[in-house]
């Protein structure tokens, strides 16, 4: 482990509360303390003696991004707010590890995706994503995680699947994209192994393993185990789901990411699914 302060950036989200779990003790930091797209503010921060930058802040609200009011929100957060960083981390010799997602790619590669794949994103969020990964790539002591379809302690769609399960409804669901699911103690344990034990500095695709799936194979899981049959979700294309939803953001079809590079350095995630059963164990029982 890095020597120094930890600090933890973006503490209160689904990533950054899996992170602090997993670094008691480490500086939890969110954009009422500290917005780090504000170079002034960052600047003018006390970093002495960090060891250890932990950059979970982002924006995350992927159709929002779409909208031309929040060009500047949206690049500020993903975009500036890295390269204040990594000039933190150049000035203090810490280590950034920086979080990023298989939307910097276009989704049309023919299986699973390497590290060193060329970015090609579809949306604005992809793009100010793939943005912040250079910024962060731009320090020597970096790592840039990779990630896809996190689930954590927080809104995200295996919640919103079992509420709908346990409220009756029958969602529409796409099901030709694929992909696996990353809980987000898996992430932070990725993180723990990767600086704990030394592994080069780079980019590392990081998600569960397993199979890869389809977002409506997923939901059909969450209902089964709300006691509600899968076949209540409706399997709907890409195509077919976002005609009603004009506003949306283009999506990757594959987010299907290697681990090979990550498994070399001696780290396996969990199994999605063996995840997923603990995740939904955990969560309130259902209200008849």
């Amino acid at each position: 482990m890095s020597a120094g302060r930890t600090v933890v950036l973006g503490a209160s989200g689904q990533v950054g509360r899996a992170l602090a779990r997993r670094h008691p003790g480490a500086e939890l930091i969110d954009r009422e303390e500290l917005d780090v797209s504000d170079a002034a503010a960052v600047a003018g921060h006390d970093w002495s003696g960090v060891g250890l930058l932990l950059n979970a802040a982002a924006w995350t609200q992927v159709d929002a991004a779409q909208d031309p009011a929040h060009a500047d929100a949206v690049r500020a957060a993903n975009v500036d707010a890295v390269g204040n960083l990594a000039g933190v981390a150049e000035r203090t010799g810490a280590t950034l590890v920086h979080f990023s997602t298989e939307y910097v790619f276009d989704g049309t590669y023919d299986g699973p995706m390497p590290e060193d794949l060329p970015t090609a994103p579809l949306s604005v969020y992809g793009r100010t994503k793939a943005d912040g990964d250079r910024a962060a790539a731009a320090v020597e002591r970096h790592y840039v995680l990779r990630t896809s379809w996190v689930v954590g302690d927080g809104g995200n769609f295996v919640r919103t699947m079992a509420s709908l399960a346990d409220r009756g409804v029958s969602p529409a669901v796409v099901d030709d994209q694929v992909g696996r699911l990353t809980f987000a103690d898996d992430l932070a344990a990725a993180v723990v192994h990767l600086v704990g034990a030394g592994a080069p500095f780079g980019t590392y695709n990081v998600t569960c393993e397993g199979p890869p799936s389809t977002w409506a194979e997923i939901a059909g899981l969450v209902f089964a185990a709300r006691g509600r049959p899968a076949s209540a979700v409706r399997p709907v294309s890409t195509a077919e789901y976002f005609a009603e939803h004009p506003d949306a953001a283009p999506r990757p079809l594959n987010s299907h990411l290697d681990l090979a590079k990550l498994v070399a350095t001696g780290f396996r995630p969990r199994d999605w699914r063996d995840a997923l059963r603990v995740y939904l164990a955990a969560l309130p029982p259902r209200r008849d």
